[in-house]
């Protein structure tokens, strides 16, 4: 038996893993996809917090580095502890609609509860977070407030190209750790995809749930005196930056990886039960 699982393997397991992700109850789906966007805001806290306290004046590329290198730990949360997350559930149902011959009705309740699941846990931890001062110095506020306008000021094209690509990376990092059923192996398969996406700029709706909102509650704070104005605002989270991205990651997930291999694969539908 091979260590590493080959590419068709890899796709089979995708395709069924679509299959056992329809049939979660509605729930399941909002519990696991709530508890995936506060995985994911554990580690935009831990990106923001590292690379807030490094002057890009002295550190300049670094700093982007460093923010893609710890930003994969809400990633592998997701992964190791088990939660629904949209941009892998982009991967995972159209391969199950292709090889089962899942109903849209399926494909859409799983992506629409999950993506639900996602802004409620994402939004209530930022806001928590906020809250409880866990920015607690005036430099990483600033950094928040100043990550938060530059996503809303994004033009829709560039969201939604950069969406793309973001979640082409991420679902790419899945499709590698289902290679291995080794949880080490899973760890060291996972980062390397991430960090570069978080390093690259590359947009994720799920940790734009968090990434935004913080910037908003940060910067309408009474306590909030930086330097950099808000411009972010709710109609900016969800109509310049949510909206785009979201589109540009199911694109680069269905599309680019989860489409691709099962064709390239020539897998076959699988015989109704």
């Amino acid at each position: 038996m091979n260590a590493v699982k080959t590419s068709t393997e890899i796709i089979e397991t995708v395709c069924d893993e679509g299959l056992n992700k329809s049939k979660l109850t509605i729930r399941s789906n909002l519990i696991l996809a709530g508890m995936a966007g506060a995985y994911v805001a554990f580690g935009c806290f831990m990106a923001l917090r590292i690379a807030a306290g490094m002057d890009v004046e002295i550190w300049g590329s670094l700093q982007r580095l460093a923010f893609g290198v710890v930003f994969p730990v809400g990633l592998l949360l997701v992964l190791m502890a088990g939660a629904e997350l949209f941009t892998g559930d982009c991967l995972f149902m159209p391969c199950g609609v292709a090889k089962h011959g899942l109903g849209l009705n399926k494909l859409f309740r799983v992506l629409i509860l999950t993506y639900l699941g996602n802004l409620i846990g994402s939004v209530f931890v930022a806001w928590l977070g906020n809250f409880s001062g866990v920015i607690a110095d005036q430099d990483t506020a600033t950094y928040i407030v100043t990550v938060a306008n530059a996503k809303c000021d994004l033009p829709f094209a560039v969201a939604f190209v950069r969406g793309i690509f973001c979640n082409w990376l991420v679902c790419l990092a899945i499709f590698l750790t289902l290679s291995s059923s080794d949880g080490v192996s899973k760890v060291l398969l996972l980062w390397p995809p991430i960090t570069t996406f978080a390093a690259l700029g590359f947009e994720h709706s799920v940790a734009n749930m968090t990434f935004i909102p913080l910037g908003i509650f940060t910067g309408s704070s009474p306590a909030y005196a930086g330097t950099v104005p808000l411009t972010a605002s709710w109609y900016g989270f969800f109509i310049s930056n949510l909206i785009p991205v979201t589109l540009g990651n199911i694109l680069g997930g269905s599309t680019f990886v989860g489409l691709a291999y099962y064709l390239a694969n020539n897998l076959k539908k699988a015989p109704k039960k």
